[in-house]
C-alpha cells in the first residue's frame, strides 16, 4: 500500500511538472536578448510547477494557494554573516529586521529603509535576508527592513500603513540606531518600490521629522491605472510577472471583484474627466519613442463603466498611484535612483514616475537594464541560477547609495 502511495504521488508529481512544461511553451515569451535563455525557461517552469500545485491544494481544500506559496517561501535558507548584528524587533505590531555592521564607525552611518517586494503575498523578511546583509556591508550603512502585513489575512491598504508607520518610528528612533538623519534612504523592489514612492510623498513636509535623502525604486509600481502601455502590452506573458499574474495578484490585495476585470484592463472604470485630468502623466505619449513598438496602438481608455468605478475607485487613491500626487508634493521630493528592466511588464511605470519627478525639477538617476526581466534582483547570489543582469542592478543600487 505503501509503495502504490509512493508511485501515485511520484506520477501525480511528474504529470503536474509535464503540464508545467507545456504550459510554458505554450504561453511564455522569453525575450532573444535575455541572457541564459535555458536556465530562465527551467526556471520559469519550476515557478508554474509551484503556481499550479498551489491551485490544486486550493481546490481539493488542502490548502490555500497562498498559504502554500507561503509556506514554501518560508523554507529560505538565511547566511549568517559574522560581520553583522542583525535584530528582530516590533514596531507597534510591525515586525521589522534591523541590521547593523558590527564594525566601529567614526560617526553616524547612513540608514536604508528596506521595503521588499513580493506581489502583496510573498517577500518575508527572511526571503530578502541575503539581500538586505549585501546591502549593508557594501554600503556601510544601518539597515530596517519592514515585514508589513500581507495577503490572504491582510488587504488594502495593510502595506502602506506598515511602511509608513514603520518609517516615521524609525526616523523618530535614529539616535538609537547610530543613524545620520541627513543620510536616510528609501528603498523598495516591485511592490515594495511603490510604497517607497508613496512614502516619501507621506513624508513631505513632516517638521517633525528628518528628511528623506533619497527614495530607491527598482522596477516599482507606480500606477494602477493604465493596463495598456506599451510594457504591458510588449511585456505581457514575459516571465516572472505576466500580465494575468499581476492582475490575479492585484484583484487580491485590492479585493476586487474578478468579474471588473475586462473593465480594469481596458479603462473601462476611469471617468471621462478623470481621464482628462490624468491623461498628461499617465499616457503612453509620455514614453520615449524607442520603447514604443511597431504595431502599439491600445484602444484606452474603454467605455465608461460607472458601475466598474464606483467599486473600484481606490485604484485612483494617491496611496496606490504616486504618479497622481499633486504638482506641489511631487516638486518637494528628494532626489530618486529609477531602475527599470527592459523585458518587464512594469518598465513603463518607471518611465512615467521618472518623467513625472523631472518635469518638476526633482534630480532623477536612471539606470535601464537592457536584458533585465522582473524580480531578476533576487538571482544577485543564487550562484547557479545567477544571471549577469541581477549583478548590474545591486551594483548600480550599492554605488549610488554610497554615493548619499
Amino acid at each position: 500500500m505503501l509503495i502504490l502511495g509512493l508511485v501515485l504521488l511520484s506520477s501525480f508529481s511528474v504529470g503536474v511538472f509535464v503540464w508545467a512544461v507545456l504550459q510554458h511553451f505554450l504561453t511564455a515569451d522569453v525575450p532573444s536578448a535575455l541572457q541564459h535563455p535555458t536556465k530562465f525557461r527551467f526556471l520559469h517552469c519550476i515557478f508554474l510547477y509551484v503556481l499550479t500545485l498551489a491551485e490544486i491544494f486550493e481546490k481539493l481544500g488542502i490548502c490555500s494557494m497562498l498559504r502554500f506559496l507561503q509556506l514554501l517561501e518560508g523554507s529560505v535558507r538565511i547566511k549568517k554573516d559574522a560581520r553583522l548584528m542583525v535584530t528582530d524587533l516590533y514596531f507597534g505590531t510591525i515586525p521589522v529586521r534591523l541590521f547593523q555592521p558590527k564594525a566601529a564607525s567614526s560617526g553616524p552611518r547612513r540608514g536604508i529603509l528596506f521595503f521588499p517586494g513580493g506581489s502583496g503575498f510573498v517577500g518575508s523578511l527572511d526571503s530578502y535576508h541575503n539581500l538586505c546583509s549585501f546591502l549593508v556591508l557594501e554600503t556601510d550603512s544601518v539597515l530596517l527592513s519592514v515585514g508589513y502585513r500581507k495577503l490572504p489575512d491582510h488587504h488594502y491598504p495593510s502595506i502602506f500603513q506598515d511602511c509608513l508607520n514603520a518609517s516615521i518610528h524609525f526616523l523618530k528612533s535614529l539616535k538609537t540606531f547610530g543613524v545620520d538623519p541627513a543620510r536616510v534612504v528609501i528603498c523598495g523592489d516591485s511592490i515594495g518600490g511603490g510604497y517607497v514612492a508613496c512614502v516619501t510623498q507621506a513624508l513631505v513636509g513632516r517638521s517633525d521629522l528628518p528628511q528623506i535623502r533619497a527614495q530607491v525604486l527598482i522596477y516599482a509600481v507606480t500606477q494602477l491605472i493604465n493596463f495598456q502601455l506599451p510594457s504591458y502590452w510588449q511585456n505581457r506573458n514575459v516571465p516572472f510577472l505576466s500580465q494575468e499574474f499581476m492582475m490575479m495578484c492585484m484583484f487580491k490585495y485590492m479585493v476586487i471583484d474578478v468579474h471588473w476585470w475586462d473593465a480594469i484592463l481596458n479603462g473601462a472604470f476611469i471617468p471621462p474627466e478623470v481621464w482628462k485630468k490624468y491623461r498628461k502623466w499617465l499616457s503612453p505619449d509620455n514614453i520615449p519613442r524607442r520603447f514604443r513598438k511597431a504595431g502599439y496602438q491600445p484602444l484606452f481608455p474603454g467605455p465608461f463603466n460607472e458601475a466598474a468605478y464606483l467599486e473600484n475607485k481606490h485604484l485612483l487613491d494617491v496611496a496606490n498611484a504616486p504618479l497622481l500626487r499633486d504638482d506641489e508634493t511631487i516638486a518637494q521630493l528628494p532626489a530618486a535612483f529609477l531602475v527599470s528592466c527592459e523585458h518587464d511588464i512594469l518598465r513603463d511605470d518607471t518611465l512615467l514616475y521618472m518623467k513625472r519627478l523631472e518635469d518638476q525639477g526633482v534630480p532623477v538617476t536612471w539606470y535601464h537594464v537592457e536584458d533585465g526581466f522582473h524580480g531578476s534582483l533576487m538571482f544577485f547570489d543564487k550562484k547557479l541560477f545567477f544571471f549577469p543582469c541581477s549583478l548590474k542592478i545591486i551594483n548600480s543600487v550599492i554605488s549610488y547609495i554610497k554615493s548619499i
